[in-house]
């Protein structure tokens, strides 16, 4: 029976799911949420996830949230190739320890510069002052100079020799900020090899199809209703500003 996925690919974690289940040939169906139209506030998700976030999952009567649980969940459940999420413990402790670090450094720092340098002027037309900007882009390079320094080290991949779960992780939050126009991979060879090995090990043609939508965010907030987020405009300058 296939699971269902609730997802948004404007979401790093929702694209991080669905590269997974079709990289594997999991079966799965696409239940499409829209962040920007507030569908995780409905009534309908409310009955999938209680705390209203992509990406979810529902296989039959069962329910999941958070990217890293459903990634686990999908790898043991459909008995994805071990290099996902390797048997040998010192391996797996690498991907462990990836996934715990990256929800507050890489992801929110990448998710910063995104909205600071793209959503928040453009789409709530709000100037953001140049020393939030630059702030927002020395941490994020912080965390990619962890990202080289300590989890790639001298290895082609985290957790070794072969593409995992936590490269998978990280490349989508990678992407995020090269979506708003900030060439991160510019000056880091290491980084921008590695990002070449993940886009080959996932297939160039799923790496493109499922970052297309987002790579295409400076041209779509050209025409991007900002009304539709005045619903958690306070809230999104509140924890981005």
């Amino acid at each position: 029976m296939a699971v269902e996925l609730y997802l948004d690919l404007l979401s790093q974690p929702c694209r991080s799911v669905l590269i997974f289940a079709k990289k594997n040939n999991i079966p799965h169906e696409v239940r499409n949420i829209s962040l920007m139209d507030g569908e995780q506030y409905g009534d309908p998700f409310g009955k999938i996830s209680l705390i209203r976030k992509v990406p979810a999952l529902r296989d039959g009567d069962f329910t999941l949230t958070e990217s890293p649980a459903i990634l686990l969940y999908l790898a043991q459940k459909f008995q994805t190739p071990e290099h996902w999420y390797p048997a040998d413990l010192q391996q797996r402790a690498r991907i462990d320890e990836y996934l715990s670090w990256q929800h507050c450094a890489i992801r929110l720092h990448g998710s910063k510069v995104f909205w600071l340098k793209l959503m928040i002027p453009e789409v709530l037309h709000v100037e953001v002052p140049k020393e939030k900007m630059e702030a927002a882009v020395e941490e994020l390079s912080g965390s990619l100079k962890l990202l080289e320094e300590k989890f790639l080290q001298d290895r082609p991949f985290i957790a070794g020799g072969h593409i995992s779960l936590a490269d998978l992780v990280a490349i989508v939050e990678v992407m995020q900020p090269v979506a708003a126009g900030l060439d991160v991979f510019g000056g880091r060879p290491k980084l921008n090899a590695w990002r070449d090995r993940v886009q080959a090990a996932i297939g160039k043609e799923l790496f493109d199809e499922v970052h297309q939508n987002i790579l295409g965010s400076q041209e779509r907030v050209k025409v991007m209703d900002g009304s539709k987020l005045e619903f958690s405009k306070a809230k999104i300058l509140n924890f981005f500003m």
